[in-house]
């Protein structure tokens, strides 16, 4: 019998979302409807604006700002561009599977040096994915935001114990001979997944390679597919 396959807001489902939740605007918080009580994540964000609001600890106008920033200034593309270059320069990419922090010096993002990157490297053999089992540890300076699902529970407990279960709901299916491999990120030391390159982009610029590069693939829980230019044409 085949294992039928769920969507993300199914496997979601399977665990109660962690208390973080995901960023939401001090703007975008509107009254609900008849007066009905916010709940959970949106609850909290409520009375933790308000709270810290009334003891003049933040400015929500400030606040804004830095979600913002990490929204629209700091996202996957800076990560994209980091394995697109390992990708065409094989030094580059040595120095980045040696010291992942060293090799970023010259690109100038920001927050690099905050906690330790390791880049880790995909094959036909090995595949890796990235887990933060207590908490969300993510490198935010590389990919942005966390996705929701990479902060809630289900993901970070089930991903450890059953890897290729996982995978396999995120509609990435692993040959048996590959090499499963879990990294748990800390406050201290974050990961980085360098895809494999897809076959078919032989010739391609850096900037066209950018643009096949996606945060799933970086975290590992999706490998990019095959390019067919003709598809796309």
């Amino acid at each position: 019998m085949v294992k039928d396959k769920i969507s993300r807001r199914g496997f979601l489902a399977t665990g109660p979302a962690v208390a973080a939740g995901s960023a939401i605007s001090a703007q975008e918080i509107k009254p609900h409807i008849h007066g009905t009580p916010p709940s959970g994540i949106d609850l909290r964000v409520r009375s933790l604006i308000s709270v810290l609001t009334k003891k003049k600890l933040i400015d929500p106008k400030a606040l804004d700002k830095v979600i913002q920033f990490f929204e629209t200034k700091v996202g996957p593309h800076y990560g994209a561009q980091v394995v697109a270059q390992a990708w065409l320069d094989t030094s580059f990419k040595e120095r980045l599977l040696e010291d992942a922090n060293e090799a970023l010096q010259d690109f100038g993002l920001p927050g690099v040096g905050s906690a330790h990157l390791v880049a880790i490297a995909n094959s036909a053999k090995v595949h890796n994915v990235v887990v933060c089992t207590l908490c969300s540890c993510y490198p935010w300076s590389l990919l942005g935001l966390p996705p929701t699902w990479y902060k809630d529970s289900a993901y970070r407990s089930r991903v450890v114990i059953d890897p290729r279960g996982v995978l396999e709901e995120f509609g990435l299916d692993l040959k048996e001979d590959v090499e499963v491999r879990v990294w748990d990120s800390t406050a201290e030391l974050r990961y980085i997944v360098i895809p494999e390159r897809p076959k078919g982009t032989d010739g391609m610029s850096e900037e066209e390679l950018i643009s096949l590069i996606t945060r799933d693939s970086m975290v590992g829980v999706e490998k990019l597919k095959p390019f067919n230019s003709e598809i796309e044409a």
